[in-house]
């Protein structure tokens, strides 16, 4: 029985070794290389910088809706001010 496990061992081990050994290796790791350099290339952001810029812009608009609100509230004041005294 002891010999089986071994044999087993043995032969799972030389597998990983012909497979990092292998040209599947290899161009794998060309193939990350060139989709790094590609992406880098592209100028693209990470997930969490675009949820970053996401959090922000909503806010922006969330502020831009209430000074919207607020300035049509001084227009309207401001006309009903301006209108003659009956």
């Amino acid at each position: 029985m002891a010999n089986r496990s071994d044999f087993f061992e043995e032969f799972q081990k030389n597998i990983s070794e012909l497979i990092a050994r292998s040209p599947a290796a290899d161009i794998e790791r060309n193939v990350k290389a060139m989709m790094s350099q590609t992406f880098s290339r592209l100028d693209l952001i990470t997930r969490e910088e675009f949820e970053t810029q996401s959090q922000l812009l909503e806010r922006a608009l969330a502020r831009i809706s209430v000074l919207e609100a607020k300035v049509q509230a001084l227009e309207t004041s401001a006309r009903l001010n301006a209108a003659p005294d009956e």
